[in-house]
């Protein structure tokens, strides 16, 4: 039995209508449960990532911010009729400062180009943006899970080395789940095949969508809301098994028992990702002014010409009130001010 075990793939309430792990009881029940870290992987999104480190600092916990993020088949830039072609999960993880924000670039993008249905990433961004972070092969929405349950173990490896070159040898991990589903059994026996073929690390992780094994029915009641059907529809999206919680070292333990290296590796892992977030201070980009002004002075001269431009004669009124708020510039010594005139 593993001494310790981090979760790595957690869905908090930012993935809307589908995690429902309220913050502070997510890192409330890490630090009860005597984990050192936790992750947070919503999907696409990255809205809870301060609340979200902020809440692990309170209890003497690790936050460590990632996304599961959706990547395209081919372009994040193509779009096609229907619900278009199927989309591929991937776990990121922020290493380090340059890693945060290589993931902030990810998923700004991926909304800002890429979305359709989705927030989309595809393998050009995803190269450029590489730097800290650490790639998990995700649940069996990932493509290596998804070339294994099409039979195509061939292209499973393809899609393993492509990652694998993509975000380096050390950074890339085929990641196992177990929560009693037929499929993710084919899946663990693929993904260990690749790894020992490969040399390719694994690990373990749980999908985590709600706190505890309780919660399972509230989260239940949030997939109807999501995809407007009724708990009585016997058709609906369901997941199929209340599994899907923050599980103690033990029970993880117990399913990945006799492959230790996964368990261990999240620790590892874990142990790898010290981002420090400076909260509360005032970060802006350094500005480059013309010869003769420092950044107070050309704010005031951008602010006179914009004046000649926008009324064409002088206004004594927009004069004073510019002298007013460019007086509270010089004494405030902050140059991330913006006037409109």
């Amino acid at each position: 039995m593993t001494e310790q075990f981090v979760h790595l793939h957690v869905h908090t309430e930012y993935s809307l209508l589908d995690g429902a792990c309220r913050l502070d009881q997510l890192a409330q029940r890490v630090a009860e449960l005597g984990m050192p870290a936790v992750a947070m992987t919503d999907h696409g999104v990255m809205y809870g990532a301060i609340d979200f480190y902020k809440a692990c600092q309170a209890v003497g916990v690790k936050p460590i911010i990632g996304c599961e993020i959706y990547v395209a088949p081919n372009s994040r830039f193509e779009r096609s009729g229907g619900q278009g072609p199927r989309t591929h999960h991937l776990t990121l993880l922020a290493e380090n400062e340059a890693g945060y924000r290589n993931l902030l670039q990810i998923v700004s993008q991926a909304h800002l180009e890429g979305f359709y249905y989705h927030p989309r990433a595809d393998v050009e961004l995803l190269s450029d943006h590489a730097e800290g972070l650490i790639a998990l092969s995700a649940c069996k929405q990932g493509a290596v899970a998804q070339a294994i349950l099409e039979g195509n173990y061939a292209a499973a490896r393809q899609q393993a080395e492509i990652l694998r070159e993509l975000f380096g040898a050390d950074n890339f991990y085929l990641e196992l789940m177990d929560h009693g589903l037929p499929d993710q059994k084919k899946i663990i026996a693929a993904e260990v095949q690749l790894s020992e073929e490969l040399g390719i690390p694994i690990v373990a992780s749980n999908d985590v969508h709600y706190v505890r094994r309780e919660d399972a029915e509230a989260h239940d009641v949030l997939l109807c809301i999501q995809t407007q059907a009724s708990l009585d529809d016997p058709n609906r999206m369901r997941f199929a098994a209340d599994e899907f919680y923050l599980k103690s070292v033990e029970e993880m333990a117990e399913l990945f028992g006799e492959i230790p290296e996964a368990l261990s590796n999240t620790v590892q892992i874990a142990d790898r990702c010290n981002l420090e977030l400076s909260l509360g201070a005032v970060r802006l980009p350094h500005v480059e002014v013309e010869n003769g002004y420092d950044v107070t002075s050309y704010l005031r001269h951008l602010c006179e010409q914009n004046i000649e431009k926008r009324y064409g004669t002088e206004r004594p009124e927009v004069r004073q009130r510019l002298d007013y708020e460019l007086d509270i510039i010089d004494k405030m010594n902050y140059s991330g001010y913006f006037l409109i005139v």
